[in-house]
């Protein structure tokens, strides 16, 4: 079994026009099989398949992907890399308490899944407020207003 490296990063292919055409396959379909070099079929796994799925996606709109464990370490700026912010802000949260890290000597580490276990919950708590504030504003009929002072201007 091969180990993989957590900072395997992947280019998607220079001028490859199939990617679109793979991606649309995967997404009308909902599971998919590996013809290995000698013929036979294995069936991929659900995980696999979506994983795959996503993969090709991203590619195919010229992103670049990093395979990396959950349990990967990373340093402070790669993190804060991760999560869009700023090194500082990343080591205020921590300092925090918001996501937790180790400190073997003078710098902070944090695995991969307490950054992305916080992205999680930063997108749930985002999902909520904006779910009271539009419930909020049905409730007080800001939508007809805003309406009203739109068509007055």
């Amino acid at each position: 079994m091969t180990a993989i490296m957590p900072d395997h990063t992947v280019l998607p292919p220079v001028n490859e026009d199939v990617l679109p055409a793979v991606a649309e396959a995967l997404h009308r379909n909902d599971h998919a099989a590996l013809v290995t070099g000698d013929g036979s079929t294995l069936a991929l796994p659900a995980e696999v398949y979506e994983a795959l799925r996503d993969v090709v996606t991203a590619m195919a709109g010229g992103q670049a992907i990093t395979i990396a464990p959950h349990n990967t370490v990373l340093t402070t700026q790669e993190a804060a890399d991760l999560l869009n912010m700023s090194r500082p802000t990343l080591v205020r949260l921590l300092e925090a308490g918001e996501i937790p890290f180790t400190q073997p000597g003078r710098h902070r580490r944090v695995y991969l899944a307490d950054v992305l276990t916080y992205q999680q919950r930063l997108r749930e708590t985002r999902r909520e407020t904006l779910d009271t504030m539009t419930r909020d504003a049905a409730e007080d009929d800001s939508y007809a207003k805003l309406n009203t002072f739109i068509e007055t201007r």
